[in-house]
């Protein structure tokens, strides 16, 4: 009897092609705008997580302004910070302005950095020809030195700058490698900038304290620990002075915008369902309409035995296929739309098994919950006053 519930309900669909498709409408556009929405929202905030990941998901920022008794970090807070558990490293930043000059010009403004080995271990595609600093050049304070690119083109246009010498402020240094270009629009570039061994920068920027520190982790997971060790060696180093310092965890600001970003999907997704609800009021409109206009039909099925819940049971086979006829056009014409958009905003097309089932699952309920009414009104019809109306 199932099996032809599953017919007639079919032959009905296929018979009513116009009324069918205009009411599935609904549904595609339901199912489409879920699909779309959710998977671009997922595309670039994918984008955007693996962007910020990049910057280190295991490291720990610790910015020092100092107090006016202490200006900022020394030794002998860096190796304390290095000496905390699950620390894999620490790498200590100083930074100024200065005046470069070579053989064949000179740069005013230039953004002196100073660096040790564990930066250049840690920054990969860092060093586009030559070598980083090591651990020798930070503690003998070697006076070596990379220069970025828009450098390399000003003053040394044509030859090869490695192993040429470079005055930095009143001190000589030789260049040991060119650092790979990078977008100039970036906060992190180093085309203008060089790069030197942060205990000969101290004195060649005239400061006796560090200011910002990288502090690298073995383990990622445990960086709620690790923070409150640092700021427990900051407080020592501060006397308790909480402006003095500033911690940023980069874990814990991606689990931010993962939770921001699931709740803007959740909430795009919500009002894309606004439209599946009216494409299955639709559905409803229409079973009740198929149901007027088929009241012999079920009146003379009853007359011959038929129990009221297979009447039921054909009008709600009915709905579902409408439901799912326009969940998987919806779902074929959302997965193009989300992905010629992310084609064109440039970000990696990510839909998900997760997203697929929601749109269809949804899409399958409504078609159950708004063709029950119609259903109920069918199996209840009077036999005799359904063959009379007739």
């Amino acid at each position: 009897m199932f099996k032809e519930n599953v017919k007639m309900a079919w032959m009905n669909v296929i018979h009513n092609k116009m009324r069918s498709a205009l009411t599935i409408l609904g549904i595609v556009i339901g199912v489409s705008s879920i699909i779309a929405l959710i998977t671009i929202v997922k595309s670039s905030t994918n984008e955007m997580t693996n962007e910020f990941a990049s910057f280190g998901a295991d490291k720990i920022t610790v910015q020092a302004m100092g107090t006016p008794l202490k200006q900022g970090l020394i030794e002998s807070d860096i190796q304390k910070l290095g000496d905390i558990e699950n620390v894999a490293g620490v790498s200590p930043t100083t930074s100024g302005k200065t005046t470069i000059v070579s053989s064949r010009g000179e740069k005013t403004n230039v953004t002196v950095q100073g660096k040790n080995e564990v930066y250049f271990s840690r920054t990969k595609d860092l060093v586009e020809s030559g070598r980083g600093i090591n651990i020798l050049d930070v503690k003998n304070k070697n006076q070596v030195c990379l220069i970025g690119s828009d450098i390399t083109r000003g003053l040394f246009y044509g030859e090869n700058p490695i192993g040429q010498k470079l005055i930095i402020g009143s001190s000589t240094y030789t260049v040991i490698g060119i650092l790979q270009e990078s977008d100039s629009f970036s906060s992190s570039s180093t085309n203008d900038a060089v790069i030197v061994p942060y205990t000969a920068s101290m004195s060649l920027l005239g400061s006796g304290y560090i200011s910002s520190v990288d502090v690298y982790m073995e383990n990622s997971n445990e960086s709620e620990k690790v923070t409150k060790e640092i700021e427990s060696v900051l407080n020592e180093a501060f006397n308790d002075k909480k402006d003095g310092f500033s911690v940023m965890n980069m874990q814990d600001m991606l689990t931010s915008i993962k939770k921001m970003t699931s709740m803007l999907s959740l909430m795009l997704g919500g009002i894309a369902s606004i439209s599946l609800i009216v494409g299955g009021i639709g559905i409803m409109n229409m079973m009740l309409v198929s149901v007027t206009e088929r009241t012999t039909e079920i009146g003379l099925r009853k007359a011959l035995g038929a129990e009221p819940k297979r009447i039921q049971q054909q009008f709600l086979i009915e709905a579902v296929f409408l439901s799912l006829f326009g969940g998987f056009i919806g779902l074929m014409l959302g997965t193009l739309v989300a992905y010629i958009v992310c084609l064109l905003i440039g970000t990696s097309f990510a839909l998900s098994a997760s997203t697929v089932l929601l749109a269809l699952g949804f899409s399958a309920a409504v078609g159950i919950l708004f063709g029950i009414a119609p259903a109920r009104k069918a199996s209840k019809l009077n036999p005799i006053d359904a063959l009379r109306s007739s």
